[in-house]
C-alpha cells in the first residue's frame, strides 16, 4: 500500500505555503474528497497566516540587520575619533602625566623588566648507565646563559655544598661518584642579570 510523502517539515516557509496552496487547489471540488478534515478553508487560512508572519519576520530581520550595521559604523567612528583626540592630547602633553590625566585620560603602565633570574625548577637526578654516574636534568630558565651545579654528601647542610660543574644546557652528567653513596644536587641559572637562587635539591644514590 502506498504511503503519502508530505515532507512539509523540511521545507522553508515560502515553500510550505506554495506546497499547501497547491494541495488545496488540487482538493477543491475534488470528487474523491467531499468533506476534507480539516476543511480547506481552515488550511488556506493557516497558510495565509504563515505567509503573513514570515513576511513580517523578514522585515524585522532586515531592520535588525540595518540597525546592527548602523551601530557597528557608529562604534567604529567613535573609536576613530577618540584615537584622534588622544593623539591630540599626547601631542600637547608629551609625557607629562599631570596634563594627560587632566584631560580625563590614563597613561600606559610601563612593563618593568625582571630584575633577577628565577631559580630552575624540576631538577631530577637519575642513575647513569655506568657505576658512579648520575644524570641531572631540569627545566630551562628564560634569559639564562648557563647553569652552575653544586653537590653535597648526605645529609646536606648549609656548609656542605660545593661546586660540581657548569652546564650550558638543561642537563649534566656527574661522574666519578662513589657507588652506593647518596648525593644531593642543586642548580642555579646564570645570565646577564646575575645568578638566580638555588633550585629545590634532588637526591640519588650513585649506582
Amino acid at each position: 500500500m502506498p504511503k503519502i510523502k508530505l515532507n512539509m517539515k523540511h521545507l522553508a516557509a515560502p515553500d510550505k505555503v506554495a506546497r499547501g496552496r497547491q494541495i488545496v487547489s488540487a482538493m477543491t471540488n475534488n470528487e474523491y474528497f467531499s468533506n476534507p478534515h480539516p476543511s480547506l478553508s481552515t488550511v488556506a487560512a493557516s497558510l495565509a497566516t504563515l505567509e503573513q508572519t514570515y513576511t513580517a519576520l523578514q522585515a524585522v530581520k532586515a531592520d535588525v540587520k540595518a540597525k546592527v550595521s548602523a551601530h557597528d559604523d557608529a562604534e567604529a567612528k567613535v573609536d576613530q575619533i577618540m584615537t584622534q583626540l588622544a593623539a591630540y592630547v599626547e601631542s600637547i602633553a608629551g609625557t607629562e602625566e599631570k596634563i594627560i590625566t587632566s584631560a580625563g585620560l590614563e597613561t600606559k603602565v610601563a612593563r618593568s623588566a625582571p630584575s633577577s633570574l628565577p631559580p630552575p625548577h624540576g631538577l631530577s637526578a637519575t642513575a647513569g648507565d655506568h657505576d658512579g654516574v648520575i644524570e641531572l636534568s631540569w627545566k630551562k630558565v628564560a634569559n639564562s646563559k648557563s647553569y652552575t651545579i653544586q653537590i653535597s654528601p648526605d645529609p646536606p647542610t648549609s656548609e656542605s655544598w660545593v661546586h660540581a660543574a657548569i652546564a650550558t644546557v638543561c642537563s649534566k652528567t656527574i661522574e666519578s661518584l662513589t657507588s652506593g653513596k647518596r648525593y644531593w644536587f642543586r642548580v642555579a641559572a646564570i645570565g646577564t642579570m646575575g645568578q638566580s637562587g638555588w633550585s629545590e635539591p634532588a637526591t640519588k644514590i650513585a649506582p
